[in-house]
C-alpha cells in the first residue's frame, strides 16, 4: 500500500484519493481504509519509513564519540534521505504540516532519532550535559522540521537544505557546548539558501 502511495506521489498526484490508491495498489476500495483509516495515516506511515531509514543509516555509520559531530552527521543523513525523493517527501511534509484532526507521532519519532545522535552527550558542556540530553532531542526535531517546512514551501532550495538544516541544528547546539567547541560551531552558522 505504501509503495502504491509513493508511486502516486512520484507522478505528481499529491491529492490522490483513497480510491486512486486502491486502484494503484490493485486492492479493493476498502483496503486502504482498513489498513490505515485515512490518507493522513498513510502519510504518517511514509514519514515513519523515512525516519526509520535515517535511524538505520545513523546506526550503520562509523561516527566519532562526540555528540556535536554525530548530530551534524545525522543532519547530513536526514537531508540525504529527504532529497533522494524530493517530490514524494515534499508531498508527505505538506500533508503532515496541515491540520488533519489526527495528530501523529512524527515529533516523538524525530526526537528519538536526535536522542540516538546525541548519545550520552560527549563533547557537550559537562555542567549542562544532563539538561542538554533531555532538552536537545525535541529542540533538534523542531529545528530540522522548521528547515523541512521552508524547503517544502519552496523557500529553501534543494541545494541549500543541508546548509540551512546544519545551521539550525548548530544554533540549537550552541547553548550547550563548551567554549572550545563554540568557535567551530559559530563558523557553521550563516547565510546561504
Amino acid at each position: 500500500m505504501l509503495e502504491a502511495a509513493e508511486r502516486l506521489l512520484r507522478t505528481g498526484k499529491p491529492e490522490f484519493s483513497m480510491r486512486d490508491l486502491a486502484a494503484e495498489a490493485g486492492v479493493s476500495f476498502a483496503t486502504p481504509f482498513n489498513q490505515f483509516g485515512s490518507k493522513a495515516a498513510i502519510m504518517q506511515a511514509l514519514s515513519a519509513r523515512r525516519i526509520d531509514e535515517m535511524h538505520d543509516r545513523l546506526t550503520a555509520a562509523n561516527l566519532p564519540d562526540n555528540a556535536v559531530t554525530r548530530v551534524l552527521a545525522t543532519v547530513d543523513i536526514a537531508v540525504d534521505v529527504m532529497l533522494r525523493e524530493p517530490v514524494v517527501n515534499r508531498s508527505v511534509m505538506a500533508v503532515l504540516g496541515s491540520q488533519t484532526g489526527e495528530p501523529g507521532i512524527v515529533a516523538r519519532r524525530s526526537a528519538a532519532l536526535w536522542t540516538e545522535a546525541l548519545g550520552p552527550g560527549e563533547g557537550l558542556a559537562k555542567a549542562t550535559r544532563t539538561q542538554a540530553c533531555a532538552a536537545l532531542p525535541s529542540l533538534l526535531a523542531i529545528a530540522f522540521r522548521g528547515a523541512l517546512s521552508f524547503w517544502t514551501a519552496g523557500e529553501i532550495r534543494d541545494d541549500a537544505l543541508g546548509h540551512q538544516a546544519r545551521s539550525a541544528a548548530t544554533a540549537v547546539l550552541l547553548g550547550f557546548c563548551g567554549v572550545e567547541v563554540r568557535k567551530a560551531l559559530l563558523d557553521c552558522v550563516g547565510g546561504g539558501g
